[in-house]
């Protein structure tokens, strides 16, 4: 057996070295996770040069100290794949086990639990419809919240783009945004990743094919958007897209290619749009920031610029999606923006929990138009979160209220 995994890594690394990073991608899914991709299932559209994660593995053990955080996962480049691979096959022969290579899927949090119950997930007094959508790209499921106060008037709406491993339910009853949106009169939104796109549910931020409007993913989770509020009276000014993780990488996405849609964007531990356009560039973005935006992520429809209010959370000692991310989405939004901004800090400590540093970014008005929170000492995780759902912080601050407090106080111009 250990002589087929060194034939297998060494091939996998022929083919990187050859730029078939597709071929090599696959083999190492077969290698690293007992499978290999799987076809399209019906009714899903194949995607072309499709690069997916690998499904998640098991953790490497601890010993003497060391973790499984010990960096397996620096590719820098294709050219410096082959001395990654090497640094898999010796962990794996010193019998500290498998490297942890589901990279987003690899979330720092409570796992293990049972499902949530209903009461967790959603309050008794509104609807938790189960529903789904199709086009070219596919068909994505999705559950909706619909808050009891609707009597048919105009209301916002918040789409929540989940983790790796997450389901809706888990991703609902973690965030408790459903609570909150009854408090509110919100709709809420929750699409799910497919297993056939991805095994490890993550939505494919990486991917060149999934940046792109009217196309891929992007496409999907707007389509899911429209179709709400084509069935539903939902406020056109006030429509909001949020996500953890890779969730929040695509939430990312989301906003620089339909800025049109949707009037903010809010996101936890992920990735600025076009931090990555491949699975080494992926991991090297995780691991120590990404690369420059690309042209297509200038948050830009029609002409000009246009300016996406935005919201970002990152603990600082994330270990999985390096904080620098949070730093670039921001970046990335400010960098719209032609005018001068009032730039305030604070500094503040959630009630027996974490402490954290405010940013606020407020234009000539005294209007907050770009808000960052990093929260000391918080790893992968949702902050606030509850204990209910998986790859939460209980310790605070409450992302959750948070966010829609920024969400609510914004509407598209």
């Amino acid at each position: 057996m250990k002589t087929n995994l060194h034939q297998n890594i060494l091939e996998a690394t022929r083919l990187t070295r050859a730029g078939r990073i597709n071929e090599a991608t696959s083999m190492l899914q077969g290698l690293l996770g007992g499978q290999t991709s799987s076809a399209s299932s019906p009714g899903h559209a194949p995607e072309a040069d499709t690069v997916r994660l690998p499904p998640r593995t098991e953790r490497a053990k601890k010993s003497g100290g060391g973790s499984d955080q010990s960096d397996p996962l620096h590719a820098a480049s294709l050219g410096s794949m082959k001395d990654t691979l090497g640094r898999w096959m010796k962990q794996m022969k010193s019998g500290q086990g498998m490297p942890d290579l589901g990279g987003l899927s690899s979330l720092d949090g409570l796992t293990g639990r049972s499902p949530a119950s209903p009461s967790d997930i959603a309050p008794d007094k509104g609807q938790y419809l189960s529903k789904s959508f199709s086009n070219q790209a596919g068909t994505r499921g999705f559950k909706l919240y619909v808050p009891s106060g609707y009597q048919g008037q105009a209301l916002p709406l918040v789409v929540m783009l989940h983790g790796c491993t997450q389901s809706p339910d888990d991703f609902a009853a973690g965030t408790r945004m459903n609570m909150l949106a009854e408090e509110q009169d919100c709709f809420v939104i929750y699409p799910e990743q497919a297993t056939s796109a991805n095994h490890s549910k993550c939505w494919n931020w990486f991917n060149a094919a999934d940046q792109n409007r009217d196309q891929g993913e992007p496409s999907l989770i707007a389509g899911i958007t429209r179709q709400v509020m084509g069935e539903y009276s939902i406020d056109p000014q006030r429509v909001y897209v949020a996500g953890l993780s890779a969730g929040g990488a695509a939430a990312a996405i989301m906003g620089a290619t339909y800025p049109d849609l949707y009037a903010a964007i809010g996101v936890h531990s992920g990735l600025a749009c076009g931090a990555a356009r491949d699975l080494p560039s992926a991991l090297t973005a995780m691991r120590q920031g990404g690369s420059a935006v690309a042209p297509m992520c200038q948050f830009s429809h029609g002409q000009g610029k246009t300016v996406i209010p935005t919201i970002v959370f990152h603990g600082d000692s994330d270990k999985t999606v390096h904080p620098r991310n949070g730093d670039q989405v921001l970046a990335a939004s400010v960098d719209a923006f032609d005018k001068d901004l009032l730039i305030m800090t604070e500094q503040g400590s959630a009630p027996g929990g974490h402490a954290y540093s405010r940013t606020t970014h407020a234009d000539s008005n005294g209007t907050i138009i770009f808000e960052q929170w990093a929260v000391h000492g918080a790893g992968h995780a949702w902050s606030g979160g509850s204990p209910s759902g998986s790859y939460t912080d209980p310790r605070g601050p409450d992302a959750t209220r948070e966010m829609l407090r920024f969400f609510l106080a914004t509407r598209k111009t």
